[in-house]
C-alpha cells in the first residue's frame, strides 16, 4: 500500500495543510509482471517489484507487441560506507537478493531498474512509473538516468493519480494566508521517467533512486 497523505504531520498543530494536487492527464499503464521479487528481513514491507510502462500515445497502449519488446529487471542495494587501511572513507552498495538480507531504519536503499529491448526495432514514448515503498522515505533528487538517455522525471503525491516536476502544498496559516511550499520527501509516492530519446534495439536503459528505511 502507499503512503496515506492524510497521515502526515508536516506543521504544529495550528496549521492547517492544504495538498494541491496538480491535474495531468492520466495514462493507462502496461503491467509487464514481476522481474525480480525481493523479500528484505527483518521489515515486511512491499517492495517496488513491479514496474509499470506506458505510451504517451493512447493508440500504442493498445498494441500488445509493446509489452513483449521491454524486459524490465529490477534490483535492490544497501549503502554501506566502508572505511580503508588509510582511514579515508568510501561509499559502496550492497546488493540485496533475498530473505537472507537485512535492512534497518535509517538505512538507505538504492532501486536499478533495467529495461532490455530485445527486439529489432526502437521503443519510442517509454513511460516508467515506480511506486516509493511502504516504510520508506524518497530521497529527494535522487532519481536519475545512468545511460544517457534524455528523460523527464516527475513525481507524484497523491499516489500516483498526477506527475508534476517540483511538487508543492499549500499551507493555509493561522491568519488565514496561504503559503506554497515544496512538498517534504515523505509525502512523494511515485517517481517517474518519460523518455524523450527512443530505446534502440537490442539496448538497454538503465534507472535508478533512492529511499530511506523508516
Amino acid at each position: 500500500s502507499l503512503p496515506n497523505l492524510g497521515s502526515y504531520c508536516l506543521l504544529p498543530p495550528h496549521h492547517r495543510l492544504v495538498f494541491r494536487l496538480h491535474t495531468a492527464m492520466k495514462r493507462l499503464s502496461l503491467g509487464l509482471g514481476v522481474a525480480a521479487l525481493l523479500a528484505i528481513t527483518p521489515l515486511a514491507f512491499d517492495l517496488p517489484a513491479v514496474a509499470n510502462t506506458a505510451s504517451r500515445n493512447p493508440l500504442a497502449q493498445l498494441i500488445p507487441q509493446r509489452q513483449q519488446q521491454m524486459k524490465l529487471e529490477l534490483s535492490a542495494a544497501k549503502k554501506l560506507v566502508e572505511t580503508n587501511e588509510d582511514g579515508t572513507t568510501e561509499i559502496v552498495w550492497q546488493a540485496l537478493a533475498d530473505e537472507t538480507n537485512v535492512v534497518q531504519p535509517g538505512d538507505v536503499l538504492r532501486y536499478s531498474l533495467v529495461g532490455a529491448n530485445s527486439s529489432q526495432r526502437p521503443v519510442a514514448n517509454l513511460v516508467v512509473t515506480q511506486p516509493i515503498p511502504e516504510k520508506t522515505v524518497y530521497l529527494l533528487n535522487s532519481a536519475a538516468i545512468e545511460t544517457g538517455e534524455d528523460a523527464t522525471i516527475t513525481y507524484s503525491i497523491d499516489g500516483g493519480e498526477t506527475f508534476v516536476p517540483n511538487p508543492t502544498i499549500e499551507v493555509e496559516l493561522e491568519d488565514g494566508t496561504v503559503e506554497t511550499r515544496p512538498a517534504p520527501a515523505d509525502v512523494y509516492t511515485h517517481v517517474r521517467w518519460q523518455f524523450d530519446d527512443a530505446i534502440s534495439a537490442e539496448s538497454e536503459m538503465n534507472v535508478t533512486y533512492q529511499v530511506a528505511v523508516r
